[in-house]
């Protein structure tokens, strides 16, 4: 895919500031099938899981995981770049929200934590942030986990060479409100627990869910635990 990695970084902000109201509608809506059917109930599983008091949701969107977990008395912290969206999840509530990106993340700008659990749910779509983000999340959460949820790499490749690299995004079936779909990162499964290893991150389990009756899984959760250096 064409662009320089700060062009296709920066688009996929942009497409999420333009369809951040079509999105948070479907979210409303429960219209996205994936999501109501297996994947927003496979990353509630895996987070509570792990037993956590306090999460960080990275990419947090309109705020529906906060609002999930509030229910099991889990304070959650959410942020998310685009401000229509971190608006829409401050209106349902369910935690506690503020606008900020990978960035302010990764160089510890945010006035938040510490936590027992960092989730980033689908919300891992670029190369250069989210390696930056993913090596500061041991500062967020001390000797607590990361669980992310994506698209399960098998599932996505399509028929792209099965190899790390950009892909174009695509909102089909998502309805004609949706226009500027983001970019995204591709990465292989072996490339993705190399980059949570080397940010240390011990990969603990790795979960597919997958539809009833499905031939392929929904998506790929890994559920983290950060390794503490050894005390000499």
């Amino acid at each position: 895919m064409k662009g320089s990695p700060d062009a296709l970084e920066a688009q996929i902000i942009r497409s999420w500031n333009t369809n951040a109201s079509p999105w948070a509608r479907a979210i409303q809506a429960a219209s996205i099938h994936s999501r109501k059917l297996v994947t927003d109930k496979a990353i509630v599983d895996a987070v509570l899981g792990v037993r956590p008091l306090r999460v960080f949701d990275i990419g947090c969107g309109e705020g529906w995981l906060a609002r999930a977990l509030n229910v099991y008395g889990i304070k959650v912290t959410g942020i998310d770049a685009v401000p229509a969206l971190i608006a829409a999840a401050a209106h349902h509530g369910g935690g506690q929200f503020q606008v900020g990106d990978y960035g302010a993340v990764a160089e510890r700008q945010l006035q938040c934590g510490p936590f027992d659990a960092a989730v980033c749910n689908f919300s891992l779509l670029g190369k250069e942030s989210v390696e930056s983000l993913l090596g500061a999340i041991p500062g967020y959460v001390g000797a607590g986990h990361l669980i992310v949820q994506t698209l399960h790499p098998v599932a996505a490749c399509g028929r792209h060479p099965y190899r790390d690299g950009w892909r174009a995004g695509s909102w089909s079936g998502f309805g004609a409100e949706f226009s500027d779909p983001a970019p995204w990162y591709f990465r292989t499964l072996e490339s993705w627990v190399s980059m949570l290893r080397r940010n240390g991150l011990e990969l603990l389990e790795c979960r597919e869910p997958t539809a009833p009756e499905s031939n392929a899984p929904a998506s790929v959760i890994f559920i983290c635990k950060t390794r503490l250096p050894i005390a000499d």
